[in-house]
């Protein structure tokens, strides 16, 4: 019988920023990371203070949205406590459950 090579690396491109990684493909870690090259045209500083406000907009958006969310989580999963509950009583033959060990 010939010997299987398991020592195979995969190539990952990022398609957002173009970054190149060696993965072992036994292990998924790692071997090496290649930048990627910039060749886009230096920013002037306020164009970087502009996308830097930009940025903490939306981090901020972000943020103020998952507070909502968080402050509804309560309503939400009492909500859905009763519905499940109520599909349970619905559902309710009487009979206990299966269990694993009776399924052999």
């Amino acid at each position: 019988m010939g010997s299987v090579n398991r020592s195979k690396t995969l190539v990952v491109c990022c398609p957002d920023c173009d970054t190149r990684m060696r993965v072992d493909a036994a292990t998924g870690k790692v071997l090496s990371h290649e930048a990627a090259k910039s060749d886009a045209p230096k920013q002037d500083f306020d164009r970087l203070l502009a996308g830097l406000d930009a940025s903490k907009s939306r981090a901020d958006d972000v943020f103020r949205q998952e507070l909502e969310a968080l402050e509804d989580r309560d309503r939400l999963m009492e909500e859905k406590f009763r519905e499940a509950l109520r599909r349970a009583e619905d559902e309710d033959d009487g009979k206990p459950p299966v269990r694993p060990w009776d399924l052999d």
